[in-house]
């Protein structure tokens, strides 16, 4: 499941229901914001001070660690998983590989293995 695209002219808290958010939570530097992880966030205001306290490439990598599944299943849990991680201090994604949808970077070796397996290469 794709996070919703935001149209270049939208503001930064635009969503996917068309329609502004009274909060604008801060996204990452490719991903925008996906309207059940804002949910979350605004719920819980702990979670969401610690989110704006991430750099934008932290939060980017949450918001792929989410998004980047397979399931509706595995992303509700993602969703819970992000607030829960970041009340215990977690600054970033654990065991995550990183975001590969960057493109002011290279993929670093590691991340072009999990990909290669992925892919069923060897």
């Amino acid at each position: 499941m794709r996070s919703p695209v935001r149209p270049r002219s939208a503001p930064p808290n635009f969503n996917k229901n068309n329609f502004m958010t009274k909060k604008n939570i801060s996204s990452g530097v490719v991903h925008d914001l996906p309207l059940d992880l804002r949910t979350a966030l605004s719920s819980d205001s702990r979670a969401l001070e610690l989110w704006e306290s991430l750099t934008s490439l932290a939060r980017n990598e949450w918001i792929c660690w989410v998004t980047h599944v397979k399931t509706p299943e595995k992303r509700k849990e993602h969703v819970e998983r992000v607030v829960l991680q970041l009340k215990e201090g977690m600054r970033r994604p654990c065991c995550w590989y990183g975001c590969v949808h960057r493109k002011d970077k290279a993929l670093s070796p590691s991340q072009k293995f999990v990909l290669n397996r992925r892919a069923g290469n060897k």
